[in-house]
């Protein structure tokens, strides 16, 4: 599939090139760019198993003749020899899938070598394929980007296979595969649906109400659609964000120095990532640790501990410490209940309860650990769960990023006008939601609404 983290072949020879491959057809190719057909290794790796080298674009078939002797049946794999056109020389025995366009992964011709998984195999098969005038390396994400050039997913879909690629988590990898599956692009595609039939019935009903199959009728249908998507559209937007998905949840332990800070960063990370020392500010700046628990992605940030100490690189580290604190999505407070600072992301902790002074936990505190003995370990874990879920997109729920909510807080804004004025308003702010929603799905124009318009109402026959 296309979005495969293929960079610029360095490999190529130019050095002496093959007459340039004669195009005997095949699929039909939607070009994209320059026209070139393309090519990369897209396994990573070597050696290994196998490797997998993939082209897209018109000269995909004939460079497969030249090398093979012959094209395959489409979409079924053919074990077939590899050699150079050149010289004849063997390349490989290789199984061979011939996709031709538009019915593939980029709408162009498509062909994937699947090779043994030697350098030196695919570094021969990519030096003979830089041999054609026709073929060049392919770019960084270029198959990802053909795809949406010819129309075969949107970009939100795209920008969700880019995360589902980056997933390190299991919560991750299930909301980019929403994405990436058109959950977001079917979402859109209703509303879109809904905005246009109503724009076009509108201005059928405003503009052309003398033509007997348009009629007249209450334009209230028109701003019941308007307050509808916008009602879902707000809805999609009240779940959590995807960078905290995918940067994971930020949980940063504040306190004054000595309260066991660092000991329980330890234990939270499970591993020796910070100093543990009774020489009170032993930490001085910020140290994270990425962590995953129980498929969610979690940031610690251990802090220096909070004190007026009047020594410059102590108290750059308090400040640090307070600039984490007052951004984290999670606060674990270990210091005096009085002391704590205010917010729903503060959770006040009664650190180094296996000291016998310190056998009583207040009231305010949620509860008593001891990163030493373990006490208390198991509820702590359960409580940032607990918390972090609350954080994050439901399954049910889209994650979407930055630039996705933009677009849809637009298209809600123009929606939100919608009764604010007269019907030539209302027919504009119709088309601004869905112009708005079109930009994020990557494309549309007026063209849709025109089409949609004649269609339906069979005007100017």
């Amino acid at each position: 599939m296309p979005g495969f983290r293929c960079g610029r072949v360095s490999s190529i020879s130019s050095a002496t090139r093959a007459p340039p491959p004669k195009n005997s057809g095949g699929g039909v190719a939607i070009l994209s760019d320059d026209g070139a057909t393309i090519f990369a290794l897209s396994t990573a790796g070597l050696p290994s198993a196998i490797a997998i080298v993939r082209t897209s674009g018109p000269a995909s078939r004939s460079a497969l003749e030249a090398l093979a002797g012959r094209v395959p049946e489409p979409r079924y794999a053919a074990l077939m020899s590899l050699r150079d056109p050149a010289d004849g020389t063997p390349i490989d025995r290789a199984l061979i899938l011939w996709l031709p366009g538009p019915a593939s992964e980029t709408g162009e011709d498509m062909v994937e070598y699947h090779l043994h998984g030697s350098r030196a195999v695919a570094s021969k098969l990519l030096e003979t394929l830089g041999k054609y005038d026709e073929m060049r390396p392919a770019e960084a994400g270029e198959f990802l980007r053909r795809a949406f050039l010819n129309g075969k997913m949107d970009l939100t879909a795209a920008e969700g296979l880019g995360d589902l690629l980056d997933a390190e988590t299991e919560s991750q990898r299930r909301h980019a595969l929403a994405i990436a599956e058109g959950g977001l692009a079917a979402r859109i595609a209703g509303w879109r649906e809904r905005l246009l039939g109503a724009e076009a019935r509108l201005e059928a009903v405003l503009n052309f109400s003398d033509e007997g199959d348009v009629g007249e009728g209450d334009e209230s249908f028109a701003l019941d659609a308007a307050d509808d998507v916008h009602g879902e559209i707000m809805e999609t937007l009240a779940a959590p964000p995807a960078e905290r998905l995918r940067d994971g949840i930020r949980v940063a332990l504040a306190g004054p120095p000595n309260a066991g800070k660092s000991t329980l960063f330890n234990a939270l990370v499970a591993r020796e990532a910070a100093i543990v020392s009774p020489v009170a500010g032993t930490t001085r700046d910020v140290i994270e640790a990425p962590v995953d628990i129980d498929g969610i992605a979690f940031v610690f940030s251990d802090t220096a501990g909070l004190r007026d100490s009047g020594e410059a690189i102590e108290e750059e580290g308090v400040r640090r410490a307070r600039s984490v604190s007052e951004r984290s999505d999670i606060l674990f407070w270990m210091g005096e209940t009085a002391d704590a600072p205010k917010g729903d992301h503060i959770i006040i902790l009664h650190p180094r309860a296996d000291e016998p002074r310190r056998a009583a936990k207040p009231a305010e505190a949620a509860l008593s650990v001891s990163a030493t003995t373990g006490e208390g370990m198991a509820a702590l874990r359960a409580l940032l769960l607990e918390r972090a879920r609350s954080l994050l997109p439901r399954e049910d729920q889209l994650a979407l990023n930055q630039r996705q909510r933009l677009a849809l807080r637009e298209a809600a804004d123009a929606l939100a006008e919608a009764r604010a004025g007269d019907w030539i308003l209302l027919v504009e702010a119709l088309r601004g939601a869905r112009m708005a929603l079109e930009r994020l799905g990557g494309g549309g124009g007026v063209e849709t609404m025109l089409d949609a318009l004649f269609g339906r109402f069979c005007i100017g026959k």
